[in-house]
């Protein structure tokens, strides 16, 4: 997949991008390889809603976090932004003049919708515009996979939005040619979940890979496909957080298609018929919990 980007000379210039909530729609775990990186087939969507980064030219560097998650986001060199900024800054340090970059945090973190992922992800193809470096789809997921397994899919989510079938560590990506907008809505009751300690609680990591995909022409279609998937890591989150079955079962009392944990947890999603039935069932968990995050959003689709 070498699509290639435009370098745009952006000299002044604010680079904004939407840096989408990654959705695994359903997450297989088909084994460990030997250096401990857990072996996946994933179907992955993108959300018309995340977090967001601006790239502007600057005298000197500085990274800002806005937004209603900003607190519990690091601003020092853990972050995957400055990272990411760093890593590109490293391989063409001429060209890498100082930025100013904010992020605003509208995901919560730690919660399976690869929000830190797509931030770095925004951040590396705004850099790669702003500084005119020219790079390629398949050097700038290179230089991600360097800094996460989810930075490729988020990479390509950030340039096309487009559904993936994911394997191997994330990095084996296969576009989807035909797939609906899915209208969801994102739910959190605030939970933090760690990934490294979800994968530890595994029971079992040999099992089953994702069955043949159809050909996705209807959302009836995806969710009767998603009914024959899993998300193997589900079982071990609700040993750390028990709560998340309470979720779930609120999902199916708004009237969901279907329902399912993302990525490593804590955020569930539910699939609608349409937006109106999402916008309602997002209104329905709101007015019991009025302090989670709940989203209404849609996917983006794919046609041939």
């Amino acid at each position: 997949m070498n699509r290639h980007i435009s370098a745009l000379s952006a000299r002044g210039e604010t680079i904004s991008l939407l840096a989408p909530a990654k959705i695994n729609l359903a997450l297989h775990v088909t084994g460990r390889r030997d250096d401990g990186y857990h072996l996946l087939e994933s179907l992955v969507a993108f959300a018309g809603f995340g977090d967001r980064i601006e790239i502007t030219p600057a005298v000197q560097d500085r990274f800002t976090v806005t937004g209603p998650f900003a607190r519990a986001v690091p601003t020092d060199a853990t972050n995957l932004v400055i990272r990411a900024r760093d890593a590109l800054r490293a391989r063409f340090p001429a060209k890498a003049r100082p930025v100013v970059i904010v992020l605003e945090k509208r995901l919560p973190i730690a919660s399976g919708i690869g929000g830190g992922s797509s931030d770095a992800a925004a951040a590396l193809i705004g850099l790669n515009r702003l500084w005119a470096l020219d790079l390629d789809m398949e050097s700038l997921c290179e230089i991600g996979l360097s800094l996460g397994a989810d930075l490729p899919m988020c990479l390509h989510g950030q340039q096309s939005g487009l559904p993936l079938l994911a394997r191997g560590i994330g990095e084996a990506l296969h576009s989807v040619s035909r797939f609906p907008s899915l209208p969801i809505v994102l739910a959190n009751d605030g939970t933090g979940l760690s990934t490294p300690r979800v994968f530890q609680a595994l029971s079992r990591r040999d099992n089953p890979p994702l069955p043949s995909p159809p050909d996705f022409s209807t959302i009836e279609t995806v969710c009767a496909y998603l009914r024959q998937t899993r998300n193997d890591l589900y079982a071990a989150s609700l040993t750390l957080a028990p709560a998340l079955a309470g979720l779930l079962d609120l999902f199916a009392q708004a009237g969901a298609r279907f329902t399912q944990m993302s990525g490593s947890g804590a955020t569930c999603f539910a699939v609608f018929q349409d937006n109106a039935a999402a916008a309602q069932a997002a209104a329905f968990l709101k007015a019991r919990h009025p302090h989670w995050f709940v989203v209404a959003t849609e996917t983006r689709s794919a046609s041939e």
